[in-house]
């Protein structure tokens, strides 16, 4: 049997791949042979650079604000215009709001429960429905966190909305395996990302972060493309309902 990683012929769909961890699962995709679809609200002029300069794989950039549910139908159906084709499926999308629990508001919990988690769900579900009526398979691939595991502080919404998202790709696993549709999530750990720009600007708390990393460095963005690439492969064709960490050893002191 040969195992490949190779995705030439397939079409990729990642949200939030404006900059970040998108953008490096994004070009990872498509240094697979990929094409890939980039949604985002903002410009993704850096990644289709990227994604160009890696001479595989084409992209189309879809304008879209994922914290309502609005534009899901439209994000699957402006890729099925462009490709003919959509085989990938990457809820990389998300935003976080910092506060003591006590102190904590409403509205930030709704906006980051709403893009974390609720418009993650339609979207997949809009995509697997285009999928079952084509008798096709595909995967799904959902950036879960380390708060997916532990509870973190300061980010209720977040932990919650991760925590939920562990819990529901578990779930679309279990409904979806038997039609060909593997849902597995990948959990980063602390990587060098506008998120954590804070974190890693608190001299106490980035030497708190840093000293319990076994690899001993923050992650880079570009440490969770080979993480993705596998995730949509054949060769995990077998692989159902997983949360891979990828934390270099966080998980594991």
């Amino acid at each position: 049997m040969t195992i490949s990683f190779d995705l030439s012929g397939k079409t990729a769909i990642v949200t939030g791949a404006n900059t970040g961890l998108g953008q490096a699962i994004a070009v990872a995709l498509a240094g697979a042979d990929a094409d890939v679809a980039l949604v985002g609200r903002s410009s993704m002029a850096e990644t289709e650079a990227a994604i160009s300069a890696e001479g595989r794989g084409k992209c189309l950039t879809i304008q879209a604000d994922l914290s309502t549910i609005e534009p899901v139908q439209d994000v699957i159906d402006q890729t099925l215009a462009w490709s003919g084709r959509a085989d990938i499926l990457v809820n990389n999308a998300g935003i976080i709001r910092r506060a003591d629990a006590v102190d904590f508001t409403e509205a930030d919990w709704d906006a980051v429960m709403d893009v974390n988690l609720k418009t993650v769900f339609f979207l997949s579900q809009a995509f697997a429905r285009h999928l079952i009526a084509k008798s096709q398979p595909g995967k799904i691939i959902n950036i879960a966190s380390l708060l997916s595991f532990q509870g973190g502080i300061r980010i209720p919404s977040y932990t919650a909305s991760k925590s939920g998202l562990a819990g529901l790709t578990r779930l679309l696993a279990c409904e979806w395996a038997g039609k060909g549709i593997n849902v597995n999530a990948i959990a980063p750990g602390y990587f060098e990302t506008n998120n954590t720009e804070a974190l890693r600007n608190d001299p106490d708390r980035n030497s708190a972060i840093l000293g319990r990393i076994p690899a001993g460095h923050w992650g880079r963005p570009e440490e969770l493309g080979g993480a993705a690439v596998f995730l949509a492969s054949a060769a995990s064709d077998y692989i159902h309902g997983v949360v891979l960490p990828v934390d270099g050893g966080w998980l594991a002191r």
